[in-house]
């Protein structure tokens, strides 16, 4: 199973987004994004939540815990 970055570097290749989008998208500095995909921090709840909705997918799905990415 995939991690939270494998999954969260995946999310923006599909979909064409550029980190600067994503990272605006949770209201989070470019800098703190670009750790998370690097691995380097893990997100709080709030920002989970966030990215989880931006990119139509559980928060599970981001964290490694669930191959299925639909909401439930």
């Amino acid at each position: 199973m995939a991690n939270f970055t494998d999954r969260l570097q995946a999310l923006k290749m599909e979909r064409s987004l550029l980190q600067k989008d994503i990272a605006q998208a949770a209201e989070i500095s470019l800098r703190t994004y670009q750790r998370y995909e690097s691995g380097e921090r893990l997100p709080d709840t709030d920002v989970l939540s966030k990215l989880a909705d931006f990119f139509n997918v559980s928060t599970d799905y981001l964290l490694g815990r669930s191959d299925d990415p639909a909401k439930h």
